[in-house]
């Protein structure tokens, strides 16, 4: 059994005293910290708008990212609405989507705009963000506890 009989610190050398053996700790000095501790942000990277991107494309791009939010409540929420309401969007309106779900840095922000908790901003209170909320109170009492398929199936 490997024991440790005692311990001696001082400034200029310290050791460990294990089973009769000294183990020196002369210039050890304890790694840097991985993250800032102070600093308690991670960077999100700024959105950029994509320029000339063709309507099916931007589409078919802003289906998926309703379904890859990083939180279970906004991935049922938008991959619903984006799978009810997406395919008959005119290109304003799919920007405006676009914005909404790519502008903002928290998802919860999201969230709480389309359950009412939070007021939604002027530059996201607009139709699409007016049709999120009806679909989030949900008056037809859907039951969405999964993700709706991404391609419809063939008969």
């Amino acid at each position: 059994m490997f024991r440790i009989t005692a311990v001696r610190i001082g400034a200029a050398r310290s050791s460990l005293v294990a089973g009769g053996r000294s183990l020196a700790t002369d210039g050890f000095k304890p790694p840097p910290p991985m993250i800032d501790l102070e600093d308690k942000s991670l960077p999100i990277p700024e959105y950029k708008e994509k320029k000339n991107e063709p309507l099916q494309l931007q589409k078919s791009r802003l289906l998926y990212q309703s379904r890859k939010r990083g939180m279970l409540e906004n991935g049922l929420l938008l991959s619903t609405f984006a799978a009810k309401y997406l395919h008959g969007m005119d290109p304003q309106q799919t920007k405006l989507y676009d914005r909404l779900i790519n502008l903002p840095s928290n998802d919860w922000d999201i969230f709480y705009w389309a359950t009412g908790v939070k007021p939604t901003p002027k530059e996201y209170d607009n139709e699409v963000m007016d049709l999120l909320k009806a679909h989030v109170k949900n008056n037809e009492r859907e039951q969405r506890f999964t993700q709706p398929d991404l391609y419809a199936k063939a008969n």
